[in-house]
């Protein structure tokens, strides 16, 4: 007969096991979705092994060269080859592709060798290289190759904080015309922060009047909240395109009330103004949602016991309900800015070049440059910056803090 305590643990460990079970398909679904993409993105951040794969042996021999005078005759005609080799199976241009983002011309050079190697009886030599391209004569190509041909590197992560590997391993800035990732980054966070105040200036008053009003109006006000939700983004974004342009009911509307002439019509689309305008406008219900949680477990005896007190409408606020919306504030505050820095659609859409942010360069190396490593470097960047984000609003604030009840 089994004792007490045995059929307790079994049923403990039924228990686990059942709550295992419902738990596994989530667990399963977010790995699938969420932690692979991740992993790989980072993975493909640091790991390139197209040239490593292509040159194997060109590689090897580089390891000895100590990068001050050209390589010597085996290490060309091993590369000659590897050349032909690549240009056979057809990876010649994935090659050329990832060492031209370090040694400009090289696609073009290396391409011309190719053919040249191909038509040319004769085994290929230094000089017969050389007089091919005088690339193959110039220290900075067998550099890059170099560089390019290491499995796992820093470059990506380097270049999107526009800095670059010199040819003597030192870390030094891009040109001055290729510094633009530093400036998208200040910029996209700038904006979010912008984006975030303004949401939290129509968010703030929108949420209290919806959780200090009756039921049936309360609920009228949070579908009007959420329609935003119920409407395709790309409608949404569109939308403001008719409202803001030039020749857009916004500035016809002005130029009818005098504000504005017709000749003075006001630039408020494909630029910075209209990102900023159809963003908060996209993101203000995620601000408003967090807030109208907390305020509505604020009884408004609160502030009517305030005011018996002596505080003004002011003093009240500040001293008793400010305070306890905080957590409300805290929970859109980082929901809005954790959102808008990773935004895309709407920048793209109405940003222009001047609207711009950084998710939008990451979209055009994944797209059209092919260049995914830099792309994944710049998401990784993004996401360190989250997760600091994250980790000094957990010091300063605590998460224990955020109101989503």
């Amino acid at each position: 007969m089994a004792s007490p305590l045995t059929s307790s643990s079994g049923a403990v460990r039924r228990s686990q096991l059942r709550a295992l079970g419902l738990v596994a398909p989530l667990v399963i679904f977010v790995g699938v979705t969420f932690v692979t993409p991740l992993g790989t993105m980072l993975m493909r951040s640091i790991h390139d092994p197209v040239v490593a794969d292509t040159l194997p042996q060109t590689l090897t021999l580089l390891e000895e060269w100590d990068g001050q005078q050209l390589p010597n005759e085996s290490i060309y005609i091993t590369l000659a080859e590897e050349i032909k080799q690549a240009s056979s199976e057809r990876t010649l241009g994935q090659i050329a592709g990832r060492i031209n983002r370090v040694q400009s011309g090289f696609r073009s050079a290396v391409t011309r060798t190719a053919r040249e190697l191909h038509s040319q009886p004769i085994e290929a030599t230094r000089e017969s290289m050389i007089s091919i391209d005088s690339v193959w004569a110039d220290l900075s190509t067998w550099n890059a190759i170099k560089l390019t041909g290491q499995r796992f590197t820093a470059r990506h992560y380097w270049n999107a904080m526009d800095l670059q590997v010199l040819s003597d391993g030192s870390i030094g800035q891009q040109p001055e015309e290729r510094r633009i990732y530093i400036k998208l980054f200040l910029r996209t966070l700038l904006v979010s922060g912008i984006i975030t105040l303004l949401c939290l200036i129509l968010g703030y008053p929108i949420a209290h009047l919806i959780a200090n009003s009756p039921p049936s109006r309360a609920n009228l006000l949070l579908i009007l909240v959420l329609i935003p939700f119920w409407t395709s983004l790309l409608v949404r974004t569109t939308s403001w395109i008719v409202l803001l342009q030039t020749q857009g009911v916004l500035n016809d509307l002005f130029v009818l009330i005098g504000l504005i002439t017709e000749d003075g019509r006001l630039a408020m689309i494909y630029n910075m103004t209209g990102t900023i305008v159809a963003m908060t406008h996209v993101l203000l219900p995620f601000m408003v949602l967090p807030l109208y949680s907390v305020m509505r477990g604020i009884p408004p005896t609160h502030m009517n016991a305030a005011a018996s007190l002596g505080a003004t409408p002011v003093q009240a606020f500040l001293r008793v309900y400010w305070p306890q919306s905080l957590p409300g504030v805290g929970a859109g505050s980082l929901l809005v800015f954790i959102i808008a820095i990773g935004y895309y659609i709407t920048p793209a859409l109405v940003g222009g070049s001047e609207g711009q942010l950084i998710s939008n360069m990451i979209a055009y190396h994944m797209q059209t440059s092919l260049n995914w490593g830099l792309a994944a470097a710049l998401g990784g960047v993004l996401l360190i910056g989250v997760l600091i984000l994250y980790v000094v609003y957990d010091r300063l604030i605590g998460l224990d803090r955020i109101g989503l009840r």
